[in-house]
């Protein structure tokens, strides 16, 4: 009987291991540049769900865990980005030796040395990817010389990682933090997977003090986490993605064939778009860091709610945007020297900004309209002072987010168009082809579409404290109840989702 036993077992074994399909086992750990691993992917549902079981393994195993999670995060990078996960590992042991040498020294001028060293090695690294096809393609323009682009492959979320490293050593030199002791913590907070691939851009001071935190995960905190996960999925795959395909793409890519009404909602459709796959990025990555016990500052703060253009940049890309004011903004003199400088400063911060999107002028100009329009509007408040506690009426309220509303939008146009004669293109469309009779046919040919603007539009519009109370109602939820409405909302994502996996758009940043 033993025997007999024994030989089912071995028999069984040779069939499970038959059945293994070797080819699958080896994709895990191989890049693939055409499906990279990203928070929409099943892969990385998958491969979280294990990620997280050995994690709360590792809760009292606060060494093993912190390994662990770099070992993840590297991984994460590289099926990501392939090997451009080593560029991360030598901007981690750059920065962190540079850090140590900041907090070693105190003659100034070694100290300024260094962080330009930093930033050499920082911004020579991202000048390089990022724009030495945009520069030598312009230097060809101008001097009617042939130009075949370098095959230079830009790794994804390059501009956040060398943002937040840089951040670092600038808070350092500045004495607003000490130097990271350990290269473990310092490679740790570089390499933290939620936030690697398109943000937010988390800063050291904010996040090395949590990393040795013991680690406990309430309730309340698992609550908000699967909440903004599930919000972001939605924001993503729902509406984000839907409209993408099936709508936005085909107005950008020829918008001569469209009406002036089909343009503007296009541009309508991107102005929802670009907010709802950045911030669905942006939920997932603070979500999934509150599911590991840590929390990130807020990242959108409802921006089309905004009442001027000042206000938009309050509440859009928040961590990006304080980046700018602090190291940027504020280094170049902000509004210590006069108006003049103050409205130069601001322009050319905003211009920077702009070229930190991407490599094209498109994304200059982008920054020089929200550069305009700061000015514009720091010049009014200037003519047509306001007192703090005096607060616009509804009607005036209305009319201020509309205008600002529209003013973003059309930013938009420059920043989603592939030149700068589609954009042109559009603004001719929607101003001088705008037919009455082409929006009853647009409800009733892209009904979908249509709902989903509509239902998008109202999501973002609604008051905050909505959101507070389904957060809240999820948080006091039994855990099984919680694990269910996950799972609704993982079929219902996986319903609707396109066919083909449709990247983050500020991945390619």
């Amino acid at each position: 009987m033993w025997i007999e036993w024994l030989n089912n077992m071995k028999t069984g074994a040779i069939s499970f291991w038959e059945s293994i399909d070797v080819s699958k086992v080896v994709d895990l750990f191989v890049y693939d540049g055409q499906n990279p691993l990203m928070f929409n992917t099943g892969l990385f549902l998958f491969l979280f769900v294990g990620f997280i079981w050995i994690y709360r393994l590792l809760a009292r195993r606060d060494t093993l865990r912190i390994y662990f999670v770099i070992l993840f995060s590297l991984y994460f990078y590289y099926k990501s980005s392939g090997l451009c996960f080593l560029l991360l590992l030598f901007v981690a042991l750059s920065d962190y030796s540079l850090g140590r040498l900041l907090g070693w020294v105190s003659w100034k001028w070694m100290r300024r040395f260094f962080v330009l060293m930093s930033m050499a090695v920082n911004l020579g690294m991202l000048c390089y990817f990022k724009y030495t096809n945009l520069l030598l393609g312009t230097i060809a323009d101008f001097t009617r010389e042939p130009f075949e682009p370098l095959d230079i492959v830009l790794p994804i979320g390059i501009s956040f990682f060398t943002f937040r490293s840089l951040s670092y050593i600038i808070d350092v030199y500045r004495r607003q933090m000490s130097p990271v002791t350990s290269l473990r913590d310092y490679v740790f907070y570089l390499s933290f997977f939620p936030p690697l691939a398109a943000g937010p851009v988390v800063r050291a001071k904010d996040f090395v003090p949590q990393i040795h935190r013991p680690l406990e995960i309430t309730p309340m905190l698992l609550g908000e986490g699967l909440f903004l996960v599930m919000c972001g999925l939605i924001k993503k795959v729902v509406i984000s993605d839907y409209i993408s395909v099936n709508f936005v793409d085909r107005i950008f890519d020829n918008p001569m064939l469209y009406t002036g009404f089909e343009n503007l909602m296009g541009v309508y459709g991107y102005t929802l778009q670009i907010y709802c796959d950045f911030s669905g990025y942006s939920d997932m990555a603070i979500g999934i860091t509150l599911l590991m016990g840590y929390r990130f500052k807020i990242n959108f703060d409802s921006p089309y709610k905004s009442g001027s253009i000042t206000e938009f940049w309050r509440r859009w890309h928040i961590s990006l945007s304080s980046w700018l004011r602090d190291y940027l903004y504020i280094s170049l003199g902000g509004n210590r020297r006069g108006k003049v400088r103050t409205y130069f400063n601001l322009f050319i911060t905003m211009v920077l900004g702009g070229l930190w999107h991407g490599a094209s002028w498109l994304f200059v100009i982008w920054g020089a309209w929200h550069g305009v329009l700061l000015i514009v509007h720091k010049v009014y408040r200037r003519i047509f002072p306001v007192a703090k506690d005096d607060r616009p009426g509804i009607i005036r309220h209305f009319f201020h987010v509309l205008l600002t509303f529209h003013v973003v939008a059309a930013g938009w146009i420059f920043f989603r168009s592939p030149s700068l004669d589609v954009a042109g293109q559009i603004f001719t469309q929607i101003f001088t082809n705008f037919r009455s009779e082409a929006i009853p046919a647009f409800v009733s040919g892209y009904a979908v579409i249509f709902v989903a603007l509509i239902v998008g539009y109202l999501l973002h519009f609604a008051p905050h404290r909505w959101s507070q109370w389904l957060q809240r109602e999820l948080s006091w939820s039994p855990l099984v109840v919680k694990a269910a409405i996950l799972a609704l909302v993982l079929f219902f994502v996986l319903q609707v989702r396109s066919s083909e996996l449709v990247p983050f758009i500020y991945s390619q940043f």
